[in-house]
Order: C-alpha cells, then sequence, then structure tokens
C-alpha cells in the first residue's frame, strides 16, 4: 500500500479542541505554515498567529467577522475555533473551495479509504502511461528542448534511482498520447501578462502534455461519485498536486555549492512556486506519483472524526449568518456587501489585492480550469501587467474605496478593520490615506508591521522582495466620539499611531 495507513487510536478531531489564546510573542515571530495550513499552495498566506490574536482581541464570542478578500481562507478556522461567526467573500472560486474545505474536513478514515479505492481503480491505468520499453514504470522524464533525454526508475529496493536513456520505443509512446483532448477540465483563459509568463492562446497543452492531461482525467473521473466534502478534499489535492504534473518543473544542475549532499554534476527535481515558467530543461513526472505524494501530506493533517458542527451557506443572494456559523460567498466584494444588513459585523480582517503585487487570480487559473469553474476576471479589483485587462492604479484606487465605503456600512459602530497591505509606489496607498476625508465615521487608529509570510520561497529567495506588510486599523466611530483602543494594540511592537512613513520600503 502506497499511503500511510491511519492509526486506529481515536483522537479528538482537530475543531473542538478549544483555542487558548494568542500571545504577543507568538504573533510577533510566527511558524512556518505546517498542516491544513501548508497543504495547498496560495499566495500571500499571512500568519495564522496574527489573525488568531486580532479576532480574539477585536471580538467576542458569537460575534460576526467579515473577510471579503478570503484568499487562502486560514482565517474562517482561526473565527470558528474560537467559537466567532463568519463571513467570507472572493470573486476567486477556488478560495471559497479551499475555504469550505477548511471547515468540512473529511475524517483520516475516509479520505484513506477513498485514496485505497482510487489506487486500485486508477493507478495501474495511470502507470501503465508511463511504461519504459523494458516494461519498468517511470518516475520521471528529464526533457531538453523538446526531447527526451533520460528516464528515471526508482528501484524496489533503496533510494538511489535509476536512470537509463530513453529508446525510439519510449519517444513513440509518449507520442502515441500528444493529441489527447482533455474531457473533464477546460482550457485556460490568459491575458497577456509578461510578470507571470502567460499571453493569449495559451492552453493547457502548453501547461502538461497529453500523457498528464488523460491521467489527470482519469483522476478526475475516479473521484467524481464520492460525497461532496470528501470530493472537494480529493479535488484539491489534484490542484495541488498540478504544478509538479505539469512542464513547470525546473530541472537543478550543478547545486553542490548550495546543498551539503549535492553531488557536483547531479540533476536534481525543483518544483512549481509562482507564474507559468516554461523552461527548455524540465521534467515530467508520473502523475500517479504527484497525487500519491500531496494525499499523504493531508492525510497526516486530517482529523480522526469528522467535524460536521460548521454549518455553511453559499448563498450569494443574501446573507443571514443566524441560522450558519459560516457563509461564504463567490462575488464581487462590493456586490456581496451591498445585499448584507447594515450594522451587523463587529469585525473586518482581510488582506485585499496590493497593487499589482500579486495576481491571485490568473494565477488560480490553473486550479479553477481542474476544478471546473469559470471565473469572472472583469469584476477583480486589482491592479494586473495584463493591459487588455485595463485594471489600472486609478481604477483601483476607486474601486478599493467604494469597498470601504461599503465595508463601513456594514461594520457596527466602534467595530475594527484591520487591513493587511503593503507596495512600493506611493500611489497604491492614496486611497487608504484618504478614507478618513471621505468617510464621516471611519477612523484612522494606528498601524503595525507584520512578518509578511512565514518562510515564503517567494519572499525569502525573489532579490528585492518585501519581508512585511503594515496592518492598518480603522475603527468606526459616530461623530466627534472618543474610544479607547484596547491594549492589545498598543502591546504590540512597533505600534504607531502614525500612517507608516516608509509605504513600501524593505525592511532592514
Amino acid at each position: 500500500m502506497t499511503f500511510t495507513r491511519p492509526s486506529e487510536a481515536v483522537q479528538q478531531s482537530l475543531f473542538p479542541t478549544p483555542a487558548t489564546a494568542t500571545s504577543v510573542e507568538e504573533m510577533t515571530f510566527p511558524e512556518t505554515y505546517t498542516g491544513l495550513a501548508g497543504f495547498h499552495k496560495y499566495w500571500g498566506k499571512k500568519p495564522t498567529e496574527s489573525l488568531a490574536y486580532l479576532i480574539e482581541n477585536c471580538t467576542g464570542e458569537g460575534d460576526i467577522v467579515l473577510d471579503p478578500f478570503l484568499g487562502s481562507g486560514l482565517v474562517s478556522r482561526e473565527c470558528l475555533t474560537r467559537n466567532r461567526r463568519f463571513i467570507g467573500i472572493d470573486i476567486n472560486p477556488f478560495a471559497v473551495e479551499h475555504t469550505s474545505f477548511l471547515l468540512n474536513l473529511p475524517s483520516k478514515k475516509e479520505y484513506y479509504q477513498a485514496l485505497t479505492e482510487i489506487e486500485q481503480s486508477a493507478a495501474e491505468q495511470i502507470n501503465t502511461a508511463y511504461k519504459t520499453s523494458d516494461n519498468r514504470i517511470a518516475s520521471h522524464y528529464l526533457w531538453e528542448k523538446g526531447n527526451i533525454v533520460s528516464i528515471w526508475i526508482k528501484p524496489e529496493t533503496g533510494r538511489n534511482r535509476i536512470e537509463i536513456e530513453p529508446s525510439p520505443k519510449d519517444v513513440d509512446y509518449f507520442l502515441s498520447y500528444q493529441n489527447y483532448q482533455a474531457k473533464h477540465f477546460r482550457d485556460l483563459r490568459f491575458f497577456t501578462n509578461s510578470r507571470i509568463n502567460v499571453r493569449p492562446g495559451m492552453s493547457v497543452r502548453d501547461i502538461f502534455t497529453g500523457r498528464a492531461i488523460r491521467n489527470i482525467d482519469l483522476l478526475i473521473e475516479s473521484v467524481s461519485n464520492y460525497p461532496l466534502h470528501l470530493k472537494r478534499a480529493l479535488l484539491l489535492t489534484l490542484t495541488s498536486a498540478s504544478g509538479q504534473m505539469s512542464n513547470m518543473v525546473f530541472a537543478i544542475k550543478n547545486r553542490s555549492n548550495c546543498r551539503k549532499n549535492a553531488k557536483a554534476g547531479k540533476t536534481e527535481v525543483g518544483s512549481w512556486v509562482i507564474g507559468f515558467w516554461l523552461p527548455d530543461t524540465h521534467f515530467e513526472i508520473n502523475v500517479w506519483n504527484c497525487f500519491k505524494n500531496r494525499a499523504n501530506k493531508l492525510l497526516k493533517s486530517l482529523p480522526e472524526q469528522r467535524e460536521t458542527s460548521f454549518t455553511i451557506s453559499k448563498d450569494p443572494e443574501s446573507v443571514d449568518v443566524s441560522d450558519y456559523k459560516a457563509w461564504l460567498i463567490n462575488s464581487d466584494c462590493r456586490t456581496a456587501l451591498g445585499k448584507m444588513p447594515s450594522e451587523t459585523v463587529s469585525f473586518v480582517c482581510t488582506d485585499p489585492p496590493h497593487s499589482d503585487r500579486v495576481p491571485y487570480l490568473e494565477l488560480s487559473e490553473l486550479w479553477n480550469s481542474l476544478l471546473g469553474y469559470t471565473v469572472d476576471f472583469e469584476r477583480e479589483i486589482v491592479v494586473s501587467n495584463a493591459k487588455e485587462r485595463r485594471k489600472s492604479k486609478s481604477s483601483y484606487n476607486s474601486e478599493m474605496t467604494e469597498f470601504f465605503m461599503e465595508t463601513s456600512r456594514v461594520l457596527k459602530s466602534y467595530g475594527f478593520i484591520a487591513l493587511y497591505f503593503n507596495a512600493r509606489d506611493e500611489e497604491s496607498w492614496r486611497y487608504l490615506k484618504c478614507i478618513e476625508k471621505i468617510s464621516d465615521s471611519l477612523k484612522f487608529v494606528g498601524s503595525f508591521p507584520i512578518v509578511y509570510s512565514a518562510a515564503s520561497v517567494v519572499q525569502d529567495n525573489r532579490k528585492g522582495a518585501m519581508k512585511n506588510d503594515y496592518v492598518l486599523v480603522y475603527q468606526k466611530r459616530l461623530a466627534d466620539s472618543r474610544h479607547q483602543l484596547p491594549k492589545a494594540f498598543t502591546d504590540i511592537p512597533g505600534w504607531s499611531s502614525q500612517f507608516p512613513k516608509k509605504s513600501g520600503s524593505k525592511s532592514k
């Protein structure tokens, strides 16, 4: 069996465990993303410690917390484990799907059972596509400039791979899948965006080989009849593994100076980090192995027992959390907020798009394709490098101001907005500095720096990358009223009642 069998011991579910209070020290020095928080890639995740600290100190049990830019959805779990109700909104279907997964986890046992059934029904068919001319199963194909130059095979015993040269039969076998057309996921919609290396006309055939497309189809077929919560977990396992299934996996050579045990001249397997880069030298990896590896990672993080107490609504037409603990809406936030009653939310904690730093929706196109979702690019609030989208900084400032006005309306008096933000250019900060002039109730009360991400490959290694965000705090006050700030704010290292002076500057 290729999956790690869950323990027979029955343990308490992750969700009912009472959340312990988060300290200032924990928020200031967050841990890396592990477990469920590290299962799926989503760019720009915020450390859960800061989310937890803010929720604990800005709300009480039963209060409603709103995140209008849901993203990875990690804030939802921090709310519900602290007995707060939650409303999450995002124009990205993947964001809502991933949050639904976090709030409806399958148990280890049922996920493991599904994996064993999928292995029995699909693994052999998938592996057949990777049979070599001597009837062994390949794990990796090394490609250089459109040609297979090496085939890797896992040995029956030991860790050292077996490398063989491709035969004409191996090449012919690959070509037999070359014209395969996807049956169970749609093609991609890209714009001209050099920042993430995409252009109109690119298709799934640029991202995957025909062999990979066929095997992804087999996986989608194999999970189609499971209950919704289990099917969702299995499809997210697929999307989580999809980068490693693609033509975007770099081959890393001669890294002996960077890794202690690497041998000179050894070729190593890279990973998909961000953007749709298609290197001349890359790997094609056995789709079943990619899926199996991600499944085992998730299996370790799932609760022993399924927790079903978190009732969720996804009705975008009306928002009434009286009967639900969580309400998730796939929509433009301005539209969704416009349908919410006034003064219903106690706290808004959100991480909106930071000007043109990360084009989340465009980067999620691959995942939304595999999940079968169409995407409303037109209503997204973002600055995009894709000129045909006409998403300028001027329109961004205008649309974010609209968002703030609707957010102010649904926020209760004396409620707080905590907004994560940073940008290099002054124009991207403009709407934040003008809120008090436009709104008759929102008041800027202070800010503090926060670690941008916990051990992010992109942020830690990209030249000139920012190392922190700011959390900007606003409060809704009645005219001419004063309200004392919670000590929890002023205790935070770096807290300032002034707007950040070095907007967009790198931390030292």
